[in-house]
């Protein structure tokens, strides 16, 4: 009867927050952001604003009542459907999973529903490697689920941002999108002097919407830190805040794509569509049109002739560059981002769409993280301790070379070849000991940067196992990239041409010392499991010889 009433209790404490937060926080979030016309010589746009903010607000708190509902029951779930199970069982392992299928349905639903930027939220979080399994199989289903626009609504953005007579800029405008996503949707169009372009539009009321839900959001994450310490999301809510207004401002991804034409434009494998800036607003953004296929589309590239090792190849020495080299990186690298097309001189090229989300990487964290690959290669445990603290985790740092190359901190096994079952058991132990406030602390610690690395790092690992690539191909173009990136960045252009070359030597000098250190632990390697194996077969055929002379004498 006490859990009935602690239960009862913490929902009526639930459906008063529902209440009281929801409508509260749609209001105050749109009588921030709403513009009210006081002209009382025009009553009747005055009126008109006021009814648009009492139906921003009105769709605001059923929003904000659905997410603080949805989350609410998430709570209760993972309160009470754990309490009294001991930590780390098997049943507590059991239980958690079912938790967590039940709370990511509930999260999808919401996503579902809400739209916008909810889509945008469950995308995200789906993308993130730290994320439960049953987390992101569920919610990855909303990267194909977005719903397009009337075009009647997209008609009136273009109009308000590029002019009444939108027949004067398009010789023609396809009606029907080609892609829908969270944020905008892109149209097919031809401009007057016959040029193809790609016009991604903006949804709208978006803006207005985005700023309620972060709000929302914001409320949500600080409600469950302070219900479960050891459960703390704020970094999570404040790194998604700062990406999507980024996103939401297409001049913004106007400069970034032309910023990565430049840092890849002689490179042959990546194509950038031309931006035409005339035609592009905060709004609106129009670019060259580029076919393509997404980037896993396994069955188009072998009807092309296209090896799908090879554009693995490409695509991850494409996003290593921009980690490593140029410390500028494309946020977002999920397949409906990345498309593949046939060219003739190079068999295929990647183009890459949606540069709404970029990161700057600090200059010292991008060299610390060159030096962190360079020692996970290597296995300098004494030089990863030391990074750990540049990067304000020296707990946890041991657990970097597992993160990112499957080995643990003090592994022996050959470099993309996985663990041995010794070092499987001795894993597992530790972590066990692992609590989730760990897990907070660890991701609370850690440089935004890192984390965006993090994210990325993520995407591209999907990509290249659907693309049946081993991650000793990945793992050896970072070590590539590390070394280049480490070295002073010169201009071939304008430096010494004797310094270029020494350094490009040295690079590759380095490159090539790197392969024979990992040549030899595979030999290492192999040779122990081969020893293992001769060591197995002797012990079999010794016990097969004294249990022979036993069935004969029996």
């Amino acid at each position: 009867m006490r859990r009935i009433t602690e239960i009862f209790s913490f929902r009526s404490v639930a459906t008063l927050c529902v209440l009281t937060t929801g409508t509260g926080l749609a209001f105050q979030t749109s009588n921030s952001n709403s513009k009210f016309v006081s002209s009382p010589s025009d009553s009747r746009s005055t009126s008109l604003d006021f009814g648009e903010k009492i139906r921003a607000a009105v769709n605001g708190f059923r929003r904000s009542s659905r997410a603080i509902s949805t989350i609410s029951l998430v709570v209760l779930d993972y309160k009470y459907s754990l309490q009294g199970v001991v930590a780390n069982s098997e049943e507590y392992r059991l239980k958690l999973s079912e938790v967590h299928r039940r709370s990511a349905n509930r999260i999808l639903k919401l996503c579902q529903v809400n739209k916008g930027f909810y889509v945008k939220a469950g995308q995200f979080v789906a993308s993130l490697r730290q994320t439960p399994n049953e987390y992101s199989s569920i919610l990855s289903s909303l990267q194909d689920q977005a719903v397009p626009c009337p075009f009647k609504d997209i008609k009136d953005i273009l109009i308000c941002n590029l002019g009444s007579d939108i027949s004067a800029i398009f010789l023609s405008l396809d009606e029907q999108p080609i892609a829908a996503a969270s944020i905008a949707q892109v149209h097919r169009g031809i401009l007057k002097n016959n040029q193809e372009v790609a016009i991604k539009v903006q949804y709208p009321g978006l803006m207005q919407h985005v700023k309620i839900d972060i709000t929302v959001m914001s409320f949500l994450s600080r409600t469950i830190s302070w219900l479960f310490p050891d459960y703390r999301f704020q970094w999570l809510a404040s790194e998604f805040e700062k990406t999507i207004f980024m996103e939401l401002d297409f001049i913004h991804e106007a400069r970034n794509a032309e910023r990565t034409y430049e840092n890849f434009k002689n490179n042959n494998l990546i194509k950038i569509p031309q931006v035409y800036w005339e035609f592009t607003t905060r709004q609106v953004l129009t670019m060259e049109f580029c076919e393509g296929h997404k980037v896993d589309d396994i069955e188009f590239m072998r009807q092309s002739g296209i090896e799908p090792a090879k554009v693995a190849k490409a695509l991850v020495e494409i996003f290593a560059e921009m980690i490593f080299v140029h410390g500028f990186l494309h946020g977002d690298p999920h397949p409906g981002n990345i498309l593949v097309s046939q060219d003739h001189l190079n068999g295929f090229t990647l183009v890459l769409l949606d540069h709404g989300i970029y990161k700057q990487l600090d200059e010292e964290f991008r060299l610390n993280y060159c030096q962190l690959w360079q020692a996970m290669i290597t296995l300098d445990t004494n030089k990863i301790l030391q990074l750990g603290e540049q990067f304000g985790v020296p707990k946890y740092c041991r657990y970097f070379p597992l993160i990112f190359t499957g080995r643990s901190f003090d592994s022996t096994s050959a470099l993309g070849m996985g663990m041995s079952n010794e070092e499987k058991r001795n894993l597992k132990q530790e972590l066990k000991l692992l609590k989730m406030e760990d897990i907070s602390s660890f991701m609370e610690s850690l440089p935004p940067d890192f984390l965006t690395v993090l994210r990325t790092d993520g995407l591209l690992r999907s990509i290249t196992r659907k693309l049946g690539v081993s991650q000793r191909v990945r793992i050896l173009t970072y070590a590539k990239f590390a070394l280049r990136g480490s070295s002073p960045k010169l201009n071939p252009e304008t430096d010494n041409i004797v310094k270029v070359a020494y350094f490009r030597l040295k690079t590759n000098l380095s490159y090539l010392y790197f392969r024979l250190i990992l040549a030899g632990i595979e030999v290492l390697s192999n040779f122990q499991k081969f020893m293992h194996d001769v060591y197995s077969l002797c012990g079999k055929f010794i016990y097969a010889s004294k249990t022979l002379p036993m069935l004969s004498f029996l």
